[in-house]
């Protein structure tokens, strides 16, 4: 991955998601607003799970 992408260019390509959302909706969200590879690479990176809102998933993609 040439860039880690922050936690705000991630939010912004996933404005909109209807929380919980698995790592796969959030991939399918991010794809669909046109969100880079570096934010797609990074947010398939993220653990398999259901996600309860924004706060976990900045959280989690921080850490990956």
């Amino acid at each position: 991955m040439a860039d880690t992408p922050n936690p705000i260019q991630m939010q912004k390509f996933l404005s909109g998601v209807d929380y919980p959302a698995s790592r796969d909706d959030l991939v399918e969200h991010a794809k669909s607003q046109g969100a880079d590879n570096d934010v797609l690479e990074h947010l398939q990176q993220m653990p398999d799970r259901t996600y309860d809102g924004p706060n976990a998933v900045s959280q989690q993609f921080s850490r990956s």
